[in-house]
């Protein structure tokens, strides 16, 4: 501040002494008495003014500069703060993708097993129920094989028999019968 006052001083001493030769030496001594007042006064309200509204305004730029400073850190860590999750959001992406491949996995492998079980449990039904079948028509097979066996020796033994036959087979099975039962009658006493 104090060089440019100096510089504005040594400006207008130039100007005045160009002009001092032209102008006469009584009326110049006043113009120069008249402009060091002024340079005086000029400079003393700069002096004074100036500093105050300088530091003024170096603190506002200095403030500025700081916050600026400040914003710009905040903004850096804002945006290393999204790179980390932008990073870590790849990273749960895949550790996602990586899990869900293996909940299908295992799920499959259980809807695989619970199949196989499900299979083998109707094989098991079905093998009973075929082998109960099985019985079922053998045991019908065999009733019918035996009213035809029974059928067939009935018609045999009436084309066979005559009546005389008969009555001769009739006598001796009630014969049988008085035998047996008067031994078991016996045996009992």
């Amino acid at each position: 501040m104090k060089r440019v006052l100096v510089l504005v001083v040594f400006s207008a001493a130039a100007l005045a002494a160009a002009e001092t030769e032209k102008a006469d030496d009584n009326f110049s001594i006043w113009k120069w008495a008249n402009f060091g007042i002024l340079a005086v006064a000029l400079g003393y309200g700069m002096a004074k003014g100036l500093p105050p509204l300088f530091q003024s305004r170096t603190k506002e730029i200095q403030l500025g500069i700081s916050e600026a400073q400040q914003m710009k850190q905040d903004a850096e860590r804002r945006s290393s703060e999204m790179d980390a999750r932008l990073n870590a959001l790849g990273a749960d992406i895949e550790k996602f993708r990586t899990q869900s491949a293996a909940e299908m996995q295992q799920e499959g492998e259980r809807i695989s097993r619970e199949t196989a079980a499900q299979i083998k449990k109707i094989e098991q039904q079905a093998t009973v129920e075929i082998e109960s079948v099985g019985k079922t028509a053998r045991r019908q097979l065999k009733e019918y094989a035996a009213e035809l066996a029974m059928g067939l020796a009935e018609e045999r033994l009436r084309s066979r028999i005559d009546s005389a036959t008969e009555s001769a087979l009739v006598d001796d099975f009630v014969r049988d019968l008085e035998t047996h039962g008067s031994q078991n009658t016996g045996s009992k006493n």
